[in-house]
């Protein structure tokens, strides 16, 4: 855990560009951002995240113009429906 100083030296660098995101999960969903990162040469798991956003984001412009893409996106979307319990902190 970081110091409160520290806390309040990177708040005060990134006040305007970043926000702090604390997200409690289970530890299998730990291990699948830690295999992400470390199959896309990230960072670690914050930015594994950051990633994972963008992906999807891509994903949901892309199926506003290709069929393919939005049923792949509606397949998606049912499976974590269906299993969500598994990935919920």
């Amino acid at each position: 855990m970081a110091t409160p100083q520290s806390q309040r030296r990177w708040r005060s660098k990134n006040h305007l560009v970043k926000r702090q995101l604390n997200v409690m999960a289970r530890g299998l969903v730990h291990e699948y951002l830690e295999d992400i990162a470390a199959a896309h040469g990230l960072r670690g798991k914050g930015e594994a995240v950051a990633f994972a956003a963008f992906t999807v984001r891509l994903l949901m412009q892309h199926a506003d113009h290709d069929p393919a893409a939005a049923q792949r996106l509606a397949d998606l979307r049912d499976s974590y429906h269906r299993d969500r319990d598994l990935y919920q902190g």
